[in-house]
């Protein structure tokens, strides 16, 4: 039994569905969570200062003493996973694999679409994924403002349904009937995705299968926490303000997240890039 924390990372408020996801599954568990809204968005940014960002915090989460690493940001585990993997004595858990995973069970025609970020889509890992399986044609289209419209709080408005129709059209009028939102912060935007895209598309987030993930590695490694435990759930932020990482939070999941800090991170020694 261990009951510290399973430690939670994204580029800003959207892998808060992927913590609600695994307290949900694991209530005993503690969380404790980054948002690197000091860096936020990820999706734009050179890959090589997405996986420095993405590296800092996670060094930082390891410091604080979780017992694993859960990288609730699709932009990030494309550009650093196996680093991770090899940099940490922590089992690390992704967000892509298990999304992958649900979209091929889903599938009736074959025909699947994934959406995310311009890091996301540009590095080609769901492509390669769902390559895999030469049944399948995947069609991919990144949606560079769905983040900015979440960091802002913005899910509802008549431009956000404006956008979702001029991004999702091509995947509509290429007949798929599974459509991957490949990022953490898409969630918040389903009811105009899935307005747009009607209601013969299923929609895949990686949230709940990312928790069950979660749940098979603690399970695994015997790393569950104990019948006594006492879970806590902390919250921080990289960026200036803790007060904006909460009005937003609350804002897009009422009061779950009570209080945030600030958490600063450092300069570290980045391992060779990954061909």
């Amino acid at each position: 039994m261990d009951d510290a924390p399973i430690g939670i990372f994204d580029s800003g408020v959207g892998g808060l569905t992927v913590a609600r996801a695994v307290s949900q599954l694991l209530p005993s568990e503690s969380v404790l969570y980054i948002g690197d809204t000091a860096h936020s968005p990820y999706g734009p940014k050179p890959i090589a200062d997405v996986r420095r960002y993405a590296l800092e915090v996670l060094d930082t989460l390891v410091d604080e003493g979780v017992k694993m690493l859960v990288i609730a940001c699709n932009t990030a585990s494309a550009a650093m996973l196996r680093d991770a993997r090899e940099r940490y004595d922590v089992p690390v858990v992704e967000v892509i694999g298990p999304a992958v995973r649900t979209a091929v069970s889903t599938t009736r025609n074959r025909r699947i679409g994934v959406i995310g970020t311009e890091g996301t889509i540009g590095s080609g890992v769901y492509q390669d994924m769902l390559g895999v399986d030469q049944t399948l044609t995947v069609f991919a289209q990144a949606c560079p403002r769905f983040v900015e419209f979440v960091e802002a709080g913005v899910t509802g408005s008549p431009e956000v349904l404006a956008v979702a129709e001029e991004y999702l059209a091509p995947l509509r009028h290429a007949g798929v009937d599974t459509l991957v939102l490949g990022c953490t912060h898409y969630p918040f935007l389903e009811g105009a995705i899935s307005y747009v895209m009607g209601p013969d598309v299923s929609l895949v987030s990686s949230d709940t299968e990312t928790a069950k993930d979660v749940y098979r590695q603690l399970v695994s490694r015997d790393l569950l926490a104990g019948p006594a435990s006492v879970p806590t759930h902390v919250y921080e932020a990289t960026g200036d303000s803790a007060d904006d990482f909460l009005s937003l939070a609350h804002r897009l999941m009422g009061r779950e997240v009570s209080a945030v800090r600030l958490v600063q991170t450092g300069a570290i020694d980045l391992p060779p890039a990954r061909a």
